[in-house]
């Protein structure tokens, strides 16, 4: 049996189509991998788009999981839920239905081609840490050793964030 890994926090993003949608959908799709379950939902964020910005605001909100499965498998899963949905990987940091990344995975520390964790920028992503905070404030960044909250203040994107009113109950 494989051990039961707690603190795992997916980011999801859209920015287009039906971007409510988008994301319950991807929930429910990550709920339905085999070995996870969905612990929490953070509220759901709108803000304009990060790196390349001449393109739809997008809608963000992270997931915290439980799971007996590892990191590349997880990876491999994102990947194809990523594919189901329609993602077409042409432009970096372009345009997405659906954009799912494992953010953090317990305390661990993965430094693979196709996998990092914790994810290399989520402390420079106000769109990634804030969510991120409303779920586990006190968590501790493994590698940067402060806790998400405290490195919330220290995030230098400005990118407005605005809180998104709809529904995000957990499948």
């Amino acid at each position: 049996m494989q051990t039961l890994s707690t603190h795992i926090f997916i980011g999801l993003g859209t920015n287009l189509g039906n971007r409510e949608a988008n994301l319950r959908h991807a929930v429910r799709l990550i709920a339905g991998i085999s070995g996870v379950w969905v612990n929490a939902v953070s509220p759901c964020y709108e803000t304009g788009a990060w790196g390349k910005t001449d393109q739809p605001d997008f809608l963000n909100q992270v997931v915290e999981l439980k799971a007996t499965i590892n990191p590349e498998e997880l990876l491999t899963e994102l990947l194809r839920i990523e594919r189901e949905m329609g993602r077409i990987r042409t432009i970096h940091w372009g345009p997405r239905i659906i954009d799912l990344d494992i953010l953090l995975w317990d305390q661990e520390i993965v430094d693979q081609e196709q996998l990092k964790i914790p994810h290399p920028y989520l402390h420079e992503r106000i769109f990634v840490l804030q969510p991120l905070v409303d779920l586990a404030g006190n968590l501790r960044h493994p590698v940067l050793k402060k806790t998400l909250a405290e490195l919330l203040p220290l995030c230098s994107d400005t990118t407005p964030l605005k809180l998104y009113d709809f529904d995000t109950l957990a499948p």
